[in-house]
Formats: C-alpha cells, sequence, structure tokens
C-alpha cells in the first residue's frame, strides 16, 4: 500500500495534540435556501450527498498508519480500506428559529471535541434551523492532514458561482490535484544535486542568521517597532487551557477596512492586527489585566509559491505588536504600521527556506511554553492570521454563501486564535478561545466592530 510521508510541521501538529490542546482547524458557512427550497431540504441534501458520492478522495481517505503514535517522527498517510461516509458527514439541528449565539454555542461545543486517530482527519456536520431558514456547515479538519490555506481552497471547489448548479461534487469527492507518491525506493541523489541542496542550506542559514541578528540588535537597543523572541509581556491570554472552547463571529465590509488603510498608509493587514488590538485592550481593561507593554501578535504568512496547489504545512511567520499600550486609536494603528514594516523588511530578499528557519528562530520558544504548561514567558500573546477566501458570491447546491468564518487552535500557554477569511466584499473574523481562560468572548467580537467605527470617526477631513 503506499504510504505518503508525514511532513515536519504536519508531524509537529501530531507531536502536539493533547486532550486540551487538539490540534484540528475548522471552517463555519451559513448559507441562505434556494428560493425554491421545500421543508425537507437539508436533510434530502444530506441524504443525496451521501448516496451519490464516488469514491472519497486523497486526502480525504487517509488515515494515519501509526494512530496509537502521534509523535513518531516517522508517522505517514495510508489509504483507508473501510472508510466510512456516514461518520464523517453527519447532521445536527438548533432550535428554531435558531440565532447566531445559539450556532455559535453549538459549533464551539463540536470544536471542543478530539477527532478520533484511527479515522481520516476530518468532519462535516449540517446544522439546521437557523433564523430565515438558513442552515450551516461546521467543517472540521485536524491541522497536520492540511492547512488553512489549502483546506479553503479545497472546500471551495465545492462551491459554485451559478445558483443553478446543482449536481456538483462535495470537495471529497474531487479527484486530487496532486497523486500519491508511488510505493518503492527513490531514486539515489546525485552528487551535483547534492552539493546544489548543500549551498543552498547554507545560503539559507547566512540569511537567516543575519536577520536573527538585527533582531538581537533592535532588542538590545531597545527597539520596539521589531518585535523579538520573548518580547511578548505576560498576559491572561498565556495559560494552561482546558479543552472546553469558545467561537464568536463578526463580519466587516471589505471597502471601509480598506479606506482606514489607506487613510493611514497601511495595508489592510495593519488594520485587522488593529481592529484586533484594540478589543483586546478593551476587554482585558474591563478585566484590570492590560499589561503595562504591548500584546504581540504571531501572524503566520504563507511561503508557497504561485500557482501551488497546497497540501500540508508551508508556514512562515512574523511577530507584531498590537500596540494596546495606547490609548488613541489612530496613533494605535500607526504602532501596529511600524511594527508590521519592520517584521516585512526583515523578509525581503531571503529565500523560502531562510524565511522558514528565521520562522522557525522566533517560533522557538513555542515548545518550551507548550511543555511548561502554558507557566513560562510567552513568545507572543495570540495569533491572529488572515486566510484568502473566494471574492464573488459562492452558492452550495442553490443555496447561497452568506458568511465564511475559520476556527483555529487555542493550546496551552495561548489561549486565543483570531482568524480572518475574505468573501465576497467581507472579512469574516472568527474568535477562537479557550473557554475558561478566556471568559466573555463575544465581546471580542462587539468591540472589534466598534473599533472600526472608532477609527473611521478619527479619520482626517478630506
Amino acid at each position: 500500500m503506499p504510504v505518503k510521508k508525514v511532513g515536519l510541521m504536519d508531524a509537529l501538529f501530531l507531536a502536539l495534540e493533547s486532550r486540551e490542546s487538539m490540534m484540528h482547524v475548522g471552517g463555519l458557512l451559513v448559507f441562505s435556501q434556494p428560493p425554491d427550497a421545500g421543508p425537507m431540504f437539508l436533510r434530502e441534501l444530506a441524504d443525496r450527498l451521501r448516496d451519490d458520492t464516488p469514491a472519497v478522495q486523497p486526502p480525504w481517505n487517509l488515515v494515519l498508519r501509526r494512530p496509537e503514535q502521534l509523535k513518531n517522527p516517522l508517522q505517514g498517510w495510508v489509504e483507508d480500506t473501510s472508510f466510512d461516509l456516514d461518520y464523517h458527514v453527519r447532521r445536527s439541528a438548533l432550535p428554531a428559529p435558531g440565532d447566531e449565539r445559539e450556532l455559535g454555542i453549538l459549533v464551539s461545543r463540536l470544536h471542543g471535541i478530539p477527532m478520533d486517530f484511527h479515522r481520516p482527519l476530518w468532519e462535516v456536520h449540517f446544522i439546521e434551523g437557523l433564523e430565515r431558514g438558513r442552515f450551516a456547515l461546521y467543517f472540521k479538519l485536524h491541522h497536520a492532514l492540511l492547512d488553512g490555506y489549502t483546506g479553503m481552497r479545497m472546500l471551495a471547489a465545492s462551491l459554485s458561482t451559478d445558483p443553478a448548479e446543482r449536481d456538483g461534487p462535495m470537495f471529497f469527492a474531487r479527484p486530487p490535484r496532486t497523486r500519491l507518491p508511488a510505493a518503492g525506493p527513490a531514486q539515489a541523489p546525485t552528487l551535483a544535486a547534492l552539493l546544489e541542496a548543500a549551498r543552498g542550506q547554507a545560503g539559507a542559514a547566512r540569511a537567516a542568521g543575519r536577520a536573527i541578528s538585527r533582531v538581537v540588535r533592535a532588542s538590545r537597543a531597545q527597539d520596539r517597532a521589531l518585535v523579538a523572541p520573548l518580547q511578548a509581556p505576560r498576559c491572561t491570554l498565556n495559560r494552561r487551557i482546558s479543552r472546553n472552547r469558545r467561537f464568536a463571529t463578526q463580519q466587516l465590509e471589505l471597502a471601509r477596512l480598506r479606506a482606514v488603510a489607506r487613510d493611514a498608509g497601511g495595508t489592510l493587514n495593519d488594520v485587522v492586527l488593529a481592529l484586533v488590538g484594540s478589543a483586546l485592550r478593551r476587554l482585558l481593561l474591563e478585566q484590570d489585566a492590560l499589561p503595562a507593554r504591548p500584546l504581540i501578535a504571531m501572524v503566520p504568512v504563507n511561503v508557497r509559491p504561485k500557482g501551488d496547489p497546497g497540501g500540508g504545512n508551508a508556514i512562515a511567520a512574523i511577530l507584531a505588536s498590537l500596540a494596546t499600550d495606547v490609548a488613541d486609536p489612530r496613533d494605535r494603528l500607526r504602532a501596529v504600521i511600524a511594527s508590521t514594516r519592520r517584521a516585512k523588511e526583515q523578509l525581503q530578499g531571503m529565500s523560502r527556506a531562510a524565511i522558514l528557519q528565521y520562522s522557525a528562530f522566533l517560533l522557538a520558544p513555542i515548545a518550551l511554553q507548550a511543555a511548561a504548561g502554558g507557566r513560562t514567558r510567552p513568545a507572543f500573546n495570540v495569533v491572529v492570521s488572515n486566510v484568502p477566501g473566494p471574492e464573488q458570491d459562492l452558492y452550495f447546491q442553490g443555496a447561497r454563501l452568506e458568511a465564511l468564518y475559520a476556527l483555529s487552535i487555542p493550546f496551552h500557554g495561548y489561549g486565543l486564535n483570531v482568524t480572518i477569511t475574505g468573501y465576497a466584499g467581507t472579512l469574516g473574523f472568527g474568535f477562537t478561545g479557550c473557554r475558561d481562560t478566556v471568559p466573555h468572548l463575544q465581546r471580542l467580537a462587539v468591540y472589534a466592530g466598534e473599533a472600526l467605527e472608532e477609527l473611521e470617526r478619527s479619520r482626517p477631513v478630506q
């Protein structure tokens, strides 16, 4: 049976798996029913997808070769010969008419359930009972199987720009864009190829070393704009977590965010980080728990080459200040812009290999923090990631997609993760947190929306 090797980053997500720190991610898609939908639309749709689905395709039929040995560095993926679609495609219902709060409670509960490592590591839940006849899909997969970038692309492949299309296959029934490697011994590399690879690694190490030296010098000079590892303050967000989760959402118009970014001379990501910083500052002030020094965000960076179909994990990182120590919203945004510019300047001119080596340096303290159960100084305070999404209206079996949100991973020492997903002129903020470490999580979502209004009111007069 062909075996697909588990990559280094993928193996890390398996090694970090624990009862409290579950390494799966998810997506929440909210739909309005098509005009011609009957009262049993969702049940009939789920049944039809089960009955009409052909053989499930890789990576959705891949199972761990040694599920009882998650920390085994020689772990591999094999095809599941007894795949059970009914286990992976499920139905749930809210007490109608369910509102956004009840949907969030259900999804929080589903996201807090660990995955069965003896099966392929994904699930889809059809959720009915939402107000105005809407329904939702909650999509869940382990980060070792796919990263968020690839998962979102594959999920979007099940959707269509044509509301009349009713027979498109689900993502798990579509043929993969990359083949599973064939069984058998690999060909030995040539001497020239080995020398070239060695030169590339040496060059990457030198470039990463220069970037690390700049960070060290900035730290010694008290230059807070270029964030160094272990510069993050201790915070209530950075404690040992429980297995219970909370999830909250906020949807904002992309045009509003871009207008603020344009006026401030920053990027869309800068405004996103400023909104998260503003929301956290307000929540922590209410709890009398705001550190005197600014909170630090770890911002994942996709380093795939253009046109890469995805698969596995290819993620680098930068560290950026959220300027939570700054009271004025415009000054806070300016401080965020200055910090992200310095961080991105570090990556300019570096190869992908060098960027990954530099990122490993920035994130190295995570292992110590996780091993200590969140009792040491954090490498950063919160993860804030932005996943590109579809730009046009999409439909699923005739149902229009209204909103798209991502759920991510809290783990020991890092009780909050914020993932932003673009869709059809909007950004969907997904706040995923430990229920016990981050109380009143829903307020963060509300405060992020009000922080945008604050920035708009303080925009310079044209």
